[in-house]
């Protein structure tokens, strides 16, 4: 016989109680207990969604970074200078569908949050980034979804950026899911100016917000106008280069055998 203080929940129909608990009628205790297995249920299940948007990731950084090596044997040079990534918070996951006037529930997350597990590339020049972002679209297992070019067509307060919905099989013990990804592509001075204009959406109102807002759109323009020059003058010092020999090719590469593969 199971002693009282062992005792808080039975698999039966009827829960045994103990006597601290045995004024509350085992009808509502049964329905109390059956909607905390359902609450706890919904939560691991919310978990382990987020542990896969998070693989899916992973996935799409290590594609990223082996791309990053593969054009630093090829080329001799790194397009990517950093790459960072973000799970999107539940707090703002539940934002999003608010506004959204979604239901706030799991199912509802993945079918209407498209960027919650997000990967951003910094490169160092504007045709890296398309460069880069073709060469990840190349692979068979990459699945584009929505591709937006804020970089030709800039928003109107300057944000410039290539922004591209992905979808990347994860390989589960037992399943393949395909996940989306969300990767923004944009160089280092872009990044910059994302940054700053980050800290002042956030911002509410003050006096001479507008004024910042213009100057902000000033400073993209002028970002861009830089980004283009350097492009252009990375291109005239590359034509300048003597083109090597395949043999030479050959011998550059075998002297970089032994640099390490980061």
């Amino acid at each position: 016989m199971k002693k009282e203080k062992d005792i808080l929940f039975d698999d039966s129909d009827e829960i045994m109680l103990p006597s601290t608990l045995a004024a509350i009628p085992s009808g509502l205790m049964n329905a109390l207990y059956h909607q905390t297995k359902k609450i706890m249920g919904r939560m691991v299940d919310y978990k382990e969604l987020r542990m896969i948007y998070a693989c899916a990731m992973k996935e799409i950084k290590t594609k990223f970074e082996i791309l990053n090596t593969d054009f630093s044997l090829q080329y001799h040079r790194n397009p990517i200078n950093s790459i960072q990534t973000r799970l999107k918070s539940t707090a703002s996951i539940i934002e999003k569908l608010v506004k959204m006037n979604k239901s706030v529930d799991i199912d509802s997350v993945s079918e209407n949050i498209h960027d919650i597990a997000g990967v951003r590339v910094i490169c160092s020049y504007i045709d890296d980034v398309y460069l880069v972002a073709e060469a990840l679209l190349k692979q068979d297992d990459i699945t584009l979804i929505t591709r937006k070019d804020y970089i030709a067509e800039p928003k109107e307060n300057g944000y410039r950026s290539l922004h591209l919905i992905v979808k990347v099989p994860v390989f589960l013990s037992e399943r393949r899911l395909e996940m989306e990804v969300e990767v923004q592509l944009r160089t280092i001075a872009m990044d910059f100016w994302a940054s700053l204009e980050h800290q002042l959406y956030y911002k509410t109102d003050f006096d001479g917000k507008g004024e910042l807002v213009d100057e902000l759109r000033r400073c993209a323009a002028t970002i861009n106008k830089t980004d283009v020059e350097m492009m252009l003058i990375r291109s005239k010092l590359e034509a300048l280069s003597d083109v090597p020999s395949e043999e030479e090719i050959l011998l550059e590469r075998v002297r970089r055998l032994d640099t390490p593969i980061e």
